[in-house]
């Protein structure tokens, strides 16, 4: 992340601040693998890999705990001015949608390990497919976000907001598709709920990316736009169209 306004005096507030940062990258990046570890093991039909995944949601649960320590810290000791308080609060923010998005991965995982370590029908290749699909999507914001936040780059970061809402989209398309396989088969009944969850995960995942976003909006401009659709946010930060 790229240090905003003027120059500090105290250097050490500028290194400690970037250490936080780079916690923050360092979470991203397990953040995406945790998901698309997770997504595998279901395709794999493995549960053995999903322990792996939900086990390794540890570490980014360690990193979250590292990063709040640091931040109480940097303030204690620096009592830093609004500009950079506006920063050290916003990056705990960053860190707490990181660790909910592992928390997400970690409910695929688990949906690997309910359907393939019971004894119940397992569902077709079909009814799984939506899942696969949004993953990459979702994972795809979570990406653009954390390069948006290390290069403090605004259109960036719209440009996550406004997959946001085609993420909606899919969730709601998602849920009609998957309705049809309960009035094909009712043995999917059961699946259908697992899968929903599993679908909602995902939407949430998304979320998390999303906020990660706005936050470096705020980061950048000031301004908060978290209850702002896409046409207003565009029109306050005279934002250009996004590809």
């Amino acid at each position: 992340m790229e240090t905003i306004g003027t120059s500090h005096t105290v250097h050490r507030f500028d290194y400690e601040l970037n250490e936080i940062a780079k916690l923050v990258d360092k979470m991203g990046a397990l953040a995406v693998e945790q998901l698309r570890r997770a997504v595998k093991s279901l395709k794999k039909e493995d549960p053995t890999r999903a322990h792996k995944v939900i086990n390794r949601d540890r570490k980014l649960n360690d990193l979250d705990v590292e990063a709040d320590e640091k931040i109480i810290q940097l303030i204690a000791k620096r009592a830093p001015m609004a500009s950079d308080l506006r920063q050290i609060i916003t990056l705990g923010k960053v860190v707490t949608d990181l660790e909910r998005t592992g928390d997400e991965a970690r409910k695929i995982a688990k949906l690997c390990v309910r359907i393939y370590e019971s004894d119940h029908h397992i569902p077709s290749e079909h009814i799984l497919r939506d899942i696969y699909s949004m993953s990459k999507y979702v994972n795809q914001m979570l990406k653009l976000a954390m390069d948006a936040f290390s290069n403090l780059n605004v259109q960036q970061a719209f440009g996550v907001l406004l997959m946001d809402e085609e993420l909606e989209e899919q969730f709601d398309a998602t849920l009609r598709h998957l309705s049809t396989f309960v009035m094909q088969d009712s043995r999917n009944v059961g699946h259908f709920v697992d899968i929903v969850l599993g679908i909602r995960a995902l939407e949430r995942f998304g979320g998390h990316a999303k906020n990660i976003a706005g936050h470096v909006i705020f980061l950048a401009t000031a301004h908060d736009v978290r209850h702002l659709d896409a046409d207003e946010i565009q029109s306050l930060l005279n934002i250009e169209d996004s590809p």
